[in-house]
């Protein structure tokens, strides 16, 4: 693989963690939004998945987004009974977000960024130093 390959792969890994990081942002954004009616659903959690991309040409392999799904897992009850999204029992369903767990995958995928600027920038010193000896 030659450094016009890594460069692409972990630009690919860029754009994956981009998108994972909005995603994150949106899910924190939407964490208190109730529903517009009385009785319905509120924001549901949104999580990328992702899968291995490979290129025919050249072997190199990188990623990218599969999916963004929506997490299935149940919403919390909030008893609100002035609330206008208050069922007829005057609870209000709240979104499957958890803040602390946004937080740690936000975490994850800052990581995940830099790690693959780091590695962009290894192959730009990788071929400055080799310009540098050609001359």
């Amino acid at each position: 693989m030659d450094l016009t390959n890594s460069v692409q792969v972990s630009a690919s890994g860029l754009r994956a963690q981009s998108l994972r990081m909005r995603i994150i942002a949106e899910n924190l954004a939407n964490a208190d939004s109730t529903a517009t009616v009385a009785g319905g659903d509120p924001y549901r959690r949104r999580v990328a998945t992702f899968k291995p991309e490979i290129d025919r040409k050249d072997g190199s392999v990188g990623v990218k987004v599969q999916s963004i799904d929506t997490d299935k897992g149940a919403f919390k009850k909030v008893y609100r009974p002035g609330s206008a999204a208050a069922d007829a029992q005057g609870y209000v369903a709240m979104p499957n977000v958890n803040s602390l767990i946004e937080a740690a995958d936000m975490k994850a995928a800052q990581r995940s960024y830099e790690a693959n600027l780091n590695a962009i920038e290894a192959a730009k010193s990788l071929t400055m130093r080799t310009i540098d000896l050609l001359k």
